[in-house]
């Protein structure tokens, strides 16, 4: 049956669009003396025709509730790490406390400060559930290595995997050290593993138990004990993976409808085959910024959601006023590629913001130039004039002995492979550039800002134009848990308005639109 359209004055749409905001009460659609109207009043309800109706639905329900159960929070939503510590130790507290889960942001940070920031965390929020990335570095093991060391020292319960082509030692050490077996004889999984992955092929190395060859290499190096090896077989690697579309930073850019679905499915075969493992969670980050891009993954079956570029200008992260000025001035279309400095030799890209930098142009020069010499003796003279000064702004000898220090401290292995291999070399000089350019942003280094590295998404240009007037719109009144609160707000919103559409109800277009105000004023 097709209702007829809820047709009212503005001021009895603002009515309705109360009444569908009230997420804690059903809401009915009925006819009356005086037409098709919404209420939430049951006695109503009870003395008129009810056309159809929609039941309560506060945003705590959105999701799979065992995301909740399972991580000790409130909602099904988490914000992504976004790396070099913007996603800061005070951005993790502040959801961690409103019921969220938060990851620290420890990919391109120096151990010692991941130590630090982890030390801060347990004291800060005791008992409060939270994470920490763990960023896969093929090219600095020794650095994933340390990121693990630090998060078993301050007993981190969960970690966030992102960049993964396959598993590594480290990040089975971190899943497994945490098996122990229940009096019952259950398997408890303490340390707990969220995966970021664009696409099904590392998905199922997540869904899947570790492979047998790691574990033995750990059992053998005294990594693990006879007994985690021997559970490793009972449980899958992850126990949510993040379907990551189109997000800022690594990334495949993959559109959610059609990575979303594939992973589910995976998910679904691989549960089919090893029933045993229980089911592994698929949620949804990448492009989600408004609560209508919010609803719509929850729709598509996502157990819960990841936002990150839009709480890089909140005033919680750690980035720069100058940057945050940029980001909130951001558009859909103002993303671009560019090479990555973590996986630069393996032609790796993130995504970036394109709008107000040079960043991404002078970096596919980098690339280019590492393609197409052997190493930087060879480059012709007049290409390397430019480069250093246009893009470093200082003798490529004298980046040389800035990297010998780095290197030295971080991972002096790196350097013993650059001693016999001009190329190594060159890489590592260039990674220089595309390493520091994200610090100059976080500091807001005035005279680098044409070099600002920026990682971002699209959705951070959703957001601008869904706050565009709103209390929202300034960086400074952007707080991380009152995003995530809007966010989820709206898209229950969105949903019922959604399921009284489906039911046949023509709503105007009006009210399916959600806008945050100050919660003093609703």
């Amino acid at each position: 049956m097709t209702i007829p359209s809820v047709t009212a004055p503005v001021r009895d749409l603002i009515q309705v669009r109360a009444t569908l905001l009230n997420l804690t009460a059903p809401c009915w659609v009925v006819r009356g003396p005086d037409g098709i109207d919404i209420t939430a009043d049951a006695g109503r309800a009870a003395h008129a025709e009810v056309l159809t109706a929609v039941g309560p639905l506060p945003a705590h329900q959105l999701g799979d509730h065992t995301f909740g159960a399972f991580h000790g929070v409130r909602y099904a939503y988490t914000a992504g790490a976004m790396a070099n510590g913007i996603a800061s130790p005070a951005m993790v507290a502040a959801l961690a406390r409103a019921g969220y889960l938060a990851s620290y942001g420890a990919a391109g940070v120096l151990p010692a400060r991941v130590d630090t920031a982890l030390a801060e965390l347990a004291t800060t929020l005791g008992e409060l559930p939270y994470a920490c990335n763990l960023i896969h570095s093929p090219s600095e093991p020794a650095l994933e290595r340390a990121i693990v060391d630090a998060c078993l020292r301050h007993r981190v319960r969960c970690v966030e995997a992102s960049a993964f082509m396959d598993l590594s030692p480290e990040i089975v050490r971190y899943r497994l050290t945490g098996l122990s077996t229940a009096p019952d004889g259950r398997v408890i999984r303490a340390h707990r593993v969220v995966a970021k992955v664009s696409r099904v092929e590392v998905a199922e190395l997540f869904l899947r138990p570790a492979p047998a060859a790691l574990v033995h290499q750990l059992l053998d190096r005294g990594d693990i004990t006879t007994e985690q090896a021997r559970l490793a077989v009972s449980v899958p690697m992850a126990d949510d993976i993040t379907a990551e579309a189109d997000s800022g930073g690594h990334t495949d850019r993959r559109p959610l409808m059609v990575l979303l679905p594939d992973l589910i499915a995976a998910r679904d075969r691989i549960h089919r085959e090893l029933p045993a493992l229980g089911q592994v969670r698929i949620g949804a980050g990448g492009g989600i910024g408004t609560p209508a891009a919010a609803a719509a993954a929850f729709a598509l079956g996502a157990a819960y959601i990841v936002t990150g570029s839009i709480n890089q200008a909140t005033v919680e992260a750690d980035q720069s006023d100058a940057t945050k000025t940029l980001l909130a001035g951001a558009g859909v279309a103002d993303c671009t590629m560019a090479p990555s400095s973590d996986m630069f030799e393996l032609g790796v890209q993130v995504q970036v913001l394109r709008r107000g930098t040079m960043f991404a142009t002078r970096a596919h020069r980098l690339y280019d130039t590492y393609r197409a010499y052997a190493g930087i003796d060879a480059i012709p003279a007049a290409r390397r004039e430019d480069l250093e000064s246009a893009v470093f702004r200082r003798p490529l000898t004298e980046v040389w002995d800035d990297c010998v220090t780095y290197f030295t401290e971080r991972d002096p292995v790196q350097l013993a492979g650059a001693a016999d291999d001009p190329k190594r070399k060159m890489a590592l000089i260039f990674r220089w550039y595309l390493g520091l350019s994200s610090g100059w942003s976080i500091r807001g280094a005035n005279d680098r800002t044409a070099d600002y590295q920026i990682w971002c998404g699209p959705a951070m240009g959703a957001f601008n134009n869904w706050v565009a007037g709103t209390h929202l719109a300034a960086p400074a009144h952007r707080r991380v848990a009152e995003i995530a609160h809007h966010i989820l707000e709206g898209a229950a919103y969105l949903t019922r308005v959604g399921q009284l559409r489906t039911a046949g109800v023509r709503l105007p277009s009006e009210i399916a639109h959600y806008l945050p105000a100050p919660r003093e004023e609703r």
